[in-house]
């Protein structure tokens, strides 16, 4: 979540619509906090997320806030495969850890010890009712986003921002890689908007010293954040203008941007609040 000075619902006097985000790929890990947190505890938001073990599933929701709701699908285009349960879960996935690669770098294999595997049948997101009317999606399944994007061809019409994370070398055997992924959002009407940060580590036998998980020369992976194309900023519905400002703003920082959504609000309304935005920008 960016550092903004003032949320953008200041701006106007009606509550701004609630936004629905569907995270698919949402394990709790102790320490981190979901680049959406802010919204769901202020109430402008509402969460549909996946957890596929059905127990887990079930404490998810036991403990979870109204606001979100966890559901027990293996999301993907629809197909069956095998699934790898990780000693580390979060590098769990669909894909075979790619053990001759992982092993050049430092701390990277010890996380990707395949300790079970089961056979899994994957969900289309475009068949699950609860996501109809996503506007924000979110996709973090070890080199299985690229599977869930052709399984959401109908649900990402409606998207408007979409989070997703990205490798740039197989870390999984016959993983879809950054450039394949770029390539089916363009695909679907968005525009790459950002990378929020990068991740890599040494190769061996090279080691920062008190640190295994430094960088020195590779990036390995990144979260990379998509738009609804902002050169067709006019086909987009009223609410819609305002939803992905308010995305863009509150989550992300990208006052350049929502600015521009802003803009077109204004042209169609007749209202200044672009005017505003940008005097409480230049104040701080």
């Amino acid at each position: 979540m960016a550092e903004v000075a003032f949320p953008l619902s200041e701006l106007f006097d009606a509550p701004l619509p609630r936004l629905k985000v569907v995270d698919v790929g949402a394990l709790p890990v102790e320490g981190h906090s979901e680049i959406y947190q802010d919204l769901l505890d202020r109430g402008m938001s509402e969460v549909i997320a996946f957890e596929p073990d059905p127990e887990l599933c079930d404490r998810l929701n036991s403990e979870s806030v109204a606001a979100r709701k966890f559901l027990p699908y293996f999301i993907g285009d629809g197909s069956s495969g095998e699934f790898r349960v990780c000693n580390a879960p979060m590098t769990s996935s669909l894909f075979e850890p790619n053990a001759a690669l992982l092993e050049k770098f430092q701390n990277l294999s010890e996380l990707l010890q395949v300790v079970s595997r089961e056979p899994v049948n994957t969900t289309r997101l475009d068949e699950v009712a609860d996501v109809a009317g996503t506007d924000f999606l979110k996709l973090d399944i070890q080199g299985g986003e690229l599977a869930a994007i052709h399984g959401a061809a109908e649900l990402l019409r409606d998207v408007l921002v979409v989070h997703t994370e990205v490798e740039f070398v197989p870390l999984y055997k016959d993983q879809p890689l950054f450039a394949e992924v770029d390539q089916a959002l363009r695909g679907n009407g968005f525009q790459f908007h950002k990378f929020l940060g990068f991740a890599g580590r040494a190769f061996k036998p090279t080691i920062v010293p008190d640190n295994p998980n430094a960088v020195v020369s590779q990036m390995l992976w990144s979260e990379a954040v998509y738009v609804r194309d902002f050169m067709m900023l006019d086909t987009l519905a009223p609410e819609q203008l305002r939803k992905m400002a308010l995305i863009l703003h509150d989550v992300y920082g990208s006052v350049d941007l929502a600015l521009l959504c802003l803009r077109e609000w204004d042209q169609r309304h007749g209202s200044k609040v672009s005017i505003e935005y940008q005097a409480r920008l230049a104040t701080g």
